[in-house]
């Protein structure tokens, strides 16, 4: 059984939503996003940092939200949700997945970190509006790349669980302008998936 160590308003909700769109079973250990859980002695066993998410599966553990959808798609996906090396798709297909922690990624950390991480007198007001304008402004490709399109490489694939979340906690900062129209239709499909539904509510 794959055990998933989750804490809310992670990257952790990206491997349940993965999972719950495999239909594969799991189960999850929940941690509060808080250092008394995933500071202590038992989650820096499985995380040297207290991090999640972290993935075990039997005598496997690995930790990075990549690298944990990537070896739920190569040990238990037979195929599912991602192209053949071969297909025209599949360029396309790394370029986004991996999008996602290059560019989209670093901004929004900057942003909760400053928004609601830090002690009110510890904030940098400069460093904020810096991080929200060029989240903003690496979110435009994505735009431009969903026109005439549902899901990022066409069909929806695990890009989309990796970027999709990313867009989608992006807009819930409020750094997807009205103007993205094609990202902004992007993320309320996202959100009506069911099974990115059951990865929300867990948060």
């Amino acid at each position: 059984m794959l055990r998933v160590h989750f804490a809310p308003n992670s990257r952790a909700g990206r491997i349940i939503w993965l999972l719950e769109e495999l239909e594969l079973p799991y189960e999850v250990n929940r941690l509060a996003f808080h250092p008394k859980d995933l500071k202590s002695d038992e989650h820096r066993a499985r995380h040297p940092l207290g991090r999640v998410p972290v993935l075990d599966d039997g005598d496997v553990r690995i930790y990075e939200s990549g690298a944990i959808v990537e070896y739920i798609l190569e040990r238990h996906g037979g195929g599912r949700l991602k192209p053949s090396v071969q297909s025209a798709e599949y360029p396309e297909y790394l370029q986004w997945f991996h999008y996602c922690e290059g560019m989209v990624m670093p901004p929004v950390n900057t942003i909760i970190v400053q928004t609601i991480l830090l002690a009110p007198e510890r904030r940098d007001e400069t460093a904020l509006g810096q991080a929200q304008r060029l989240l903003t402004k690496s979110l435009a490709p994505v735009d431009e790349a969903l026109v005439g399109r549902e899901c990022l490489i066409g069909d929806f694939s695990a890009a989309d669980v990796m970027l999709g979340h990313a867009c989608f906690m992006s807009n819930r900062l409020g750094c997807v302008p009205d103007d993205l129209v094609n990202l902004r239709a992007y993320v309320s499909r996202i959100a009506n998936r069911p099974g990115f539904q059951t990865a929300i509510q867990m948060q």
